[in-house]
C-alpha cells in the first residue's frame, strides 16, 4: 500500500444485472478508499441514467474517492447489454474484469478486489466451464484449497465444500481437504479478520452427528481424527456438533465460527440474518477478495430497487482487512546503535 487510502478495484459482473447498478449507488456515498471500477464507460453511463443517479466518469486518477465520481478501467462489453436481459457474448467481458483484477491485485497495483455478482449460467452457456468466483480466483491464481467466508458482525460461516452437487458433497469431505481447510481457516481469521486464536465450530455432516454411526460414517471416520490432530498442534477446533443446533444464539455465541460442511448447510442462515448486509469473503488467496452476498437479480436492473448495502459492507471489509495487512507489514523501528 503507497499511502494510508487503501486502492480497490472493484468487478461488477454480469453487465445485465444489478452490479453495474450497486457499483452506481455506491459512487454516490463517501468511501474510505481509492476506488477503480473495471466496465465498459458506456454501460455505465447508460446505467446511470436509468437509475437518475448523476455520476461522472473519470479515469483512474484521484487519491481518493469522491462522491459522484466513478474511476473507471476500461473495458469494453462484447455486445450491446440491455437491463435484465442475459447474452452469452458478454461472458468473456466478465471474466476479462476478473482476470484483470486479480492480477493487478497479485502485482501489487491494488491492494485489494471486491466483486459483484455474476451470472453463472450464462457463463456456462457461452461454453466456458465456470462455478464461481471462489474456483475461478482459485485457479488464475494457483492457489488449490480457497475457503468461502459469509460474515456480517459476529456471525461467521465458512464452507468445506463449495458450489459443488449435493450427490457430490460426501466424497469431498476427505481427511486431508478437512485438515487444509481448517487451517487455512484458523491461519486467515488471525492474520486477515484480526480474530486471534479463532475458536472454530465443525458441523456434523450427517443429522444427529452420524447418530453413532447409524446415519453415516463421516463423523468417525473423517472429522474426528483431524479434529483430534489439530488440537494437538493448538488450533481450538471443536465438534463435529449437529448443525441444527449449533446455530442457536446461546451455542454461537462459545465460538468465533462455524464451519458447514456444505454450501447450504451454513449459508441459508447468514443469508436469514443479515441478507444484503453481509459479505462473502475468499480466505486462502495471496490477494483479498470480498463479495456482495446477493446475485445478480436480474429484474431489479435498471429499476431504481437495487440496495447497496452488500457492496458497501464488502468495500468497508476489504479496506480494513488491506489496513491491517499493511499494518503487519509495516517495517518495524529499531532503535539507534
Amino acid at each position: 500500500m503507497s499511502d494510508a487510502i487503501p486502492r480497490l478495484v472493484l468487478t461488477p459482473g454480469e453487465p445485465a444485472g444489478i452490479g453495474p447498478d450497486v457499483a452506481i449507488m455506491a459512487s454516490s456515498r463517501e468511501l474510505p478508499c481509492r476506488l477503480a471500477v473495471i466496465g465498459d464507460p458506456k454501460l455505465l453511463r447508460e446505467r446511470a441514467a436509468a437509475l437518475d443517479v448523476p455520476v461522472t466518469i473519470t479515469d483512474w486518477k484521484a487519491r481518493c474517492h469522491r462522491p459522484g465520481t466513478l474511476a473507471v478501467i476500461t473495458k469494453q462489453l462484447e455486445a450491446p447489454c440491455r437491463p435484465g436481459q442475459l447474452n452469452c457474448s458478454n461472458a468473456p467481458y466478465v471474466l476479462a474484469a476478473l482476470d484483470y483484477a486479480a492480477g493487478a491485485c497479485a502485482a501489487g497495483e491494488f491492494d485489494a478486489m471486491v466483486t459483484g455478482p455474476v451470472h453463472k449460467g450464462v457463463i456456462n452457456d457461452a461454453g466456458i466451464e465456470f462455478s464461481g468466483h471462489t474456483e475461478y480466483l482459485a485457479r488464475r491464481l494457483d492457489v488449490d484449497c480457497p475457503v468461502m467466508l459469509l460474515t456480517s458482525g459476529r456471525l461467521r460461516v465458512a464452507l468445506a465444500t463449495t458450489h459443488i452437487p449435493l450427490a457430490r458433497v460426501s466424497e469431498q469431505i476427505t481427511q486431508t481437504r478437512l485438515e487444509r481447510v481448517l487451517r487455512v481457516l484458523a491461519t486467515d481469521l488471525d492474520d486477515r479478520l484480526g480474530v486471534v486464536e479463532p475458536r472454530i465450530a465443525v458441523c456434523s455432516l450427517n443429522p444427529h452427528v452420524g447418530e453413532g454411526g447409524h446415519l453415516g460414517h463421516e463423523e468417525n471416520e473423517v472429522i474426528l481424527p483431524v479434529l483430534a490432530r489439530l488440537r494437538q498442534d493448538g488450533l481450538r477446533v471443536f465438534g463435529p456438533l449437529a448443525a441444527d443446533t449449533i446455530f442457536a444464539p446461546v451455542h454461537l455465541e462459545r465460538y468465533d465460527v462455524v464451519l458447514a460442511m456444505y454450501h447450504d448447510q451454513g449459508l441459508p442462515v447468514v443469508k436469514y440474518a443479515a441478507f444484503g448486509r453481509s459479505v462473502n469473503i475468499t480466505l486462502g488467496l495471496p490477494i483479498i477478495r470480498t463479495s456482495v452476498d446477493h446475485g445478480t437479480a436480474l429484474d431489479l436492473a435498471g429499476t431504481r430497487r437495487a440496495d447497496p448495502s452488500s457492496l458497501l459492507a464488502a468495500i468497508d471489509t476489504a479496506k480494513n482487512m488491506a489496513l491491517r495487512m499493511a499494518e503487519q507489514h509495516r517495517p518495524t523501528a529499531t532503535a539507534a546503535p
